[in-house]
């Protein structure tokens, strides 16, 4: 049976009926109906969270209301939250599956806005599951039911509060945040963790991500190539990456080169090179931009916030044949740590 808070039990211990006991100490023993009736009575909603290759998420347009969502609904009578997520999903967009991991938890409050007050909505805890990254053939297997969802698309994360409504796109920003942390599921309350983690509190991802697609080649740039916007990958001794975020716009960016560092390779767009050293953190790194904070990341992180296209694959191959050479461990997935500006890098 359900585990009973304190108040289902006498206060001398005996579990007998209320009123005095023994001692003349009155109790705070209730009824069963009495106890139920103290309870919180929630709905419980689950919804998934699925991304393309590109980092974008996907959402749906409804034929209910105006804004986007992401994949889900109501938890049935007797329904697990995870057997509603993969429910949702089939009949949503016609594909089997299932999602196990949550990435958040959600408190949604009874006095959000948007209930017209016949519903009697009172309030809701609402599951955030990991839908995963769908591929191209995934996507292509999206068939859309005759009612209720008029279409879906995939949107840049910074483009989700436009979109969604406002707490809705809190909770998506969030999941997304700790599917990237990696350090397990979000307690949330109305979409805002309890507990914010670094990218939480820099708003990241939340800031437009800047297209850098075209071919990764290793190696130098070759001399005829114009070079533009040189950066560095920098590892800090436990195998991970220095990020920089701005800390007005949430911008995320790799650092320029320092002394010391190595070619590593180059992206090619259009007609000119954008060059990637890499080397060891030893130190602070310059900065054009004071207000950046600096981030350790690991380097999967720093390719799930950035907008690279299907080269960043290839650049990722390069950064870990690198970081082995160089005689560094391969980090697990941690949540970012953000570096104090006075503290050595270590």
């Amino acid at each position: 049976m359900p585990q009973l808070t304190d108040e289902a039990v006498t206060d001398d211990g005996d579990g007998g009926g209320g009123g005095d006991g023994a001692g003349g100490a009155p109790g705070t023993w209730m009824t069963p109906q009495e106890y139920g009736a103290s309870r919180a009575a929630l709905w419980t909603g689950a919804v998934v969270l699925i991304t393309d290759t590109e980092g974008r998420v996907l959402v749906q347009s409804v034929d209910y209301r105006p804004d986007r969502l992401l994949p889900g609904g109501a938890v049935d009578a007797g329904e697990a939250p995870a057997a509603a997520a993969a429910r949702e999903v089939r009949e949503e967009l016609g594909v089997d599956g299932s999602y196990p991991h949550a990435l958040a938890v959600d408190w949604i409050p009874a006095d959000i806005p948007g209930f017209p007050p016949e519903m009697r909505f009172p309030g809701e805890i609402l599951y955030v599951y990991d839908g995963g990254t769908w591929t191209a053939d995934r996507i292509d297997a999206i068939r859309l039911p005759a009612q209720e969802i008029t279409g879906i698309h995939f949107a840049e994360p910074a483009d989700l509060p436009a979109l969604m409504d406002p707490g809705d796109a809190r909770r998506a920003l969030s999941a997304l945040r700790a599917r990237i942390n990696g350090g397990g599921p979000a307690l949330l309350e109305d979409g805002r963790p309890t507990v914010p983690t670094a990218l939480d509190r820099l708003g990241v991802p939340g800031a437009p991500r800047t297209p850098l697609h075209g071919t990764w080649h290793c190696g130098p740039v070759p001399a005829e190539l114009p070079v533009r916007e040189s950066s560095a990958w920098l590892f800090a001794p436990d195998g991970r990456v220095l990020l920089l975020v701005s800390r007005t716009t949430g911008a995320v960016h790799l650092p320029p080169p320092t002394a010391g560092s190595a070619p590593l390779g180059y992206r090619c767009t259009g007609d000119a090179a954008h060059p990637r050293a890499v080397g060891r953190l030893t130190g602070p790194p310059p900065a054009a931009d004071p207000q950046y904070a600096h981030l350790l990341a690991t380097p999967e992180q720093v390719r799930e916030l950035a907008d690279w296209g299907p080269a960043g694959h290839a650049e990722l191959a390069a950064v870990r044949t690198a970081r082995t050479r160089l005689g560094l461990p391969s980090p697990p997935r941690t949540p970012l740590t953000e570096l104090p500006d006075d503290s050595p890098h270590r």
